[in-house]
């Protein structure tokens, strides 16, 4: 074997933490004699390492082998470059009893193979790699979870060991402190303590129970989402949950999309539940010979879909199996191409920072390898969407390969309260389905064109949407928003009576409102509300009775003061009208 030591004193970030997985690697091989290494990737906060081995590793075992990744970095044992023939590497693994490491070599090795050891732990990988260990100190082993070798459910089960590490001590802390944070605003844990959703495994895995209170919060966003729809021209559509598979044959998706769920027959006919909304929309369409003149079309639908997703990639709100998707197609001529994705880019903006967000993220996703259509098409819808974007004068970066099957598209990324980025903004430029469904219009020279199609959906899935906002807002959410805007607390029985005449009149004006007449202290019921993040609470007594008053709590902020009933009540009206962020009094 010839061997090649790492002499270089610059790595990347990435080059730190794939050696550190290494290291991860050599911890658990020195503890956890008879374990099975898999892969040990760099990712995107830190990196893993999947093994194999009958007993589930635990918490103490994950501080045990933290334990001992300090004491091999202390150590600074040299990571040296090994080449050798396929063979050589076959045969030192199987010497190391290493089975998954020989499959990986007879899979992926050429005719040499690239390996790093360090001290007695060797590793089939191309680098590059850190010096020595004695370059990773600032790390921490994070959670084990399951994993299946190569992605293949019917596979083994392996255990991924997740861990970060950074250059300083200091990154490491301000990463650990987001994460602790991260972990507080986790929407599968504040969703159902705010009684927004639920799941449930007998209904089955990633479909979604949506409570009165998540409800009404997503009443006022689809409500929201309708008027500014309205506003700029859209009409509205419904269509059906599930189609003739042939439908799905002539879109594509049977040919390009994997996450098809198997065909219902009936009537020995096959019948398809929507992954999408489009072919509806299309159907539309062809319902009447269509005129230069009625264009453009712009259409959208509040469409739930359903995908196959692994039960393994399963999360909350954020990845389910079946959602609700903020959808939208316009048909239009090539003279109008620009002008309508800038309207849509610009309507997206708007209504993204309606919500609270500001910093965004912008993508062009190019062709992907798997694609419907021809080079040229894709090139000239590709310098469409480019072109508008610069229009708008919007900054971007080229996601190669990221488009979808049938065309190019834009995404938009937010950045919600802990700097983490999501997606939500899609506009798809599609040239291929027009012409797989025959679209035609009428132009202004008596004969038939092919239309333009935009998809596009501004909030993706409400679902998704939602669980951001609840991690954006840790439950806070801005009063507009809020599933019960306001709380009425009676002092005593005697005032339940004034109590309720308020939720009256709070209630006829829209505000989202509750009474909690239970036989509580008052001091108890405040805290209530306050758990339950409530924005205003009221307390009723004898004073505000005779004064036809409140008492008002902000939530997070304490107490406010005597208020005078109908003048609050317009300031809250005022706080929904101008979709506030804040309350201010």
């Amino acid at each position: 074997m010839h061997k090649n030591k790492n002499k270089g004193l610059d790595f990347s970030l990435d080059t730190l933490r794939h050696s550190a997985a290494h290291l991860l690697a050599h911890a658990v091989l020195d503890l956890f004699h008879g374990t099975k290494t898999g892969v040990g990737p760099a990712v995107e906060d830190g990196f893993y390492y999947d093994f194999l081995r009958d007993e589930p590793f635990t918490q103490e075992d994950l501080i045990s082998i933290e334990k001992r990744m300090r004491e091999i970095s202390d150590q600074d044992i040299p990571l040296e470059r090994l080449e050798c023939s396929k063979e050589e590497a076959i045969k030192l693994f199987k010497d190391l009893n290493q089975d998954l490491k020989v499959e990986l070599v007879e899979e992926k090795g050429g005719e040499k193979v690239s390996c790093y050891r360090q001290g007695d732990f060797v590793d089939f990988c191309l680098g590059p790699h850190v010096p020595s260990t004695g370059a990773i100190k600032h790390f921490k082993l994070l959670s084990v979870s399951g994993a299946y070798w190569k992605g293949d459910e019917s596979g083994r089960q392996l255990q991924r060991i997740y861990g970060t590490v950074f250059f300083k001590q200091k990154e490491l802390k301000d990463f650990l402190y987001m994460q602790e944070e991260a972990r507080k605003r986790d929407h599968r844990k504040l969703g159902p303590e705010l009684g927004l959703y639920s799941t449930n495994e007998q209904l089955g895995g990633g479909l979604i129970l949506w409570h009165p209170r998540g409800s009404a919060s997503r009443a006022v966003i689809e409500d929201f989402w309708r008027k500014e729809h309205f506003k700029e021209g859209y009409g509205l559509i419904y269509s059906p949950h599930i189609a003739k598979l042939d439908v799905w044959k002539t879109s594509g998706h049977t040919e390009f999309y994997d996450a098809l769920y198997p065909p219902l027959i009936s009537d020995s006919v096959e019948y398809q539940l929507k992954p999408m909304n489009c072919p509806f929309h299309i159907m539309v369409y062809q319902s009447t010979q269509r005129s230069y003149r009625e264009l453009p079309l712009r259409w959208a639908e509040l469409g739930t879909v359903y995908r196959y997703e692994r039960g393994g990639v399963l999360h909350g709100l954020l990845r389910v199996r079946g959602f609700t998707q903020d959808d939208a197609h316009i048909f239009c001529r090539s003279d109008q191409l620009e002008e309508e994705i800038r309207r849509t880019i610009s309507m997206a903006l708007r209504i993204l920072k309606t919500f609270g967000f500001e910093d965004f993220d912008v993508f062009l996703s190019t062709r992907p390898e798997k694609f419907s259509g021809s080079v040229k098409d894709w090139g000239e819808a590709t310098d469409a969407l480019e072109k508008a974007l610069k229009a708008e004068k919007i900054d971007f970066s080229v996601d190669e390969g990221e488009g979808v099957f049938y065309g190019p598209k834009i995404d938009i990324k937010i950045k919600d309260a802990l700097k983490r980025s999501w997606q939500c903004t899609t506009i798809q430029l599609d040239f291929n389905l027009s012409e797989k469904f025959d679209l035609t219009y009428v132009g202004e020279d008596g004969e038939f064109h092919r239309p333009f199609m935009i998809h596009r959906a501004l909030l993706g899935s409400l679902e998704r949407f939602f669980g951001i906002l609840i991690e954006h807002y840790n439950g806070n959410f801005p009063f507009w928003l809020a599933p019960v805007q306001a709380m009425i607390i009676p002092i005593a029985d005697r005032h339940n009576e004034y109590a309720h005449h308020l939720y009256q009149e709070m209630r006829e004006k829209e505000i989202r409102t509750e009474v909690d007449t239970r036989r509580e202290k008052v001091g108890y019921k405040i805290r209530d509300a306050e758990k339950n993040k409530i924005p205003i609470i009221l307390v009723v007594g004898d004073k505000e009775v005779e004064q036809e008053s409140v008492s008002v709590r902000i939530h997070t902020e304490g107490d406010k003061g005597q208020f005078n009933f109908k003048e609050l009540l317009e300031k809250m009206l005022d706080l929904n009208k101008n979709r506030d962020l804040e309350i201010t009094l």
